[in-house]
């Protein structure tokens, strides 16, 4: 997941802190976060996922719903 996370992030050239903001969480969730190979917490993933306009399963299992 936090390969897509990472991807999706320089595609909408956001920076981590400007993507942690608009997601309203830490920049220290969004580090770890895309630097390993964990999921996230579903709250977090949909934070992430409304910030960088796509749908949660596009970063979960990486496909649009």
């Amino acid at each position: 997941m936090g390969r897509r996370v990472r991807a999706l992030r320089l595609q909408h050239a956001l920076t981590q802190a400007e993507l942690a903001d608009r997601a309203g969480i830490s920049r220290t969730t969004l580090i770890v976060l895309e630097q390993d190979s964990r999921t996230a917490r579903p709250a977090t993933v949909r934070k992430l996922a409304r910030a960088l306009g796509v749908q949660p399963m596009r970063l979960t299992i990486g496909i649009d719903a």
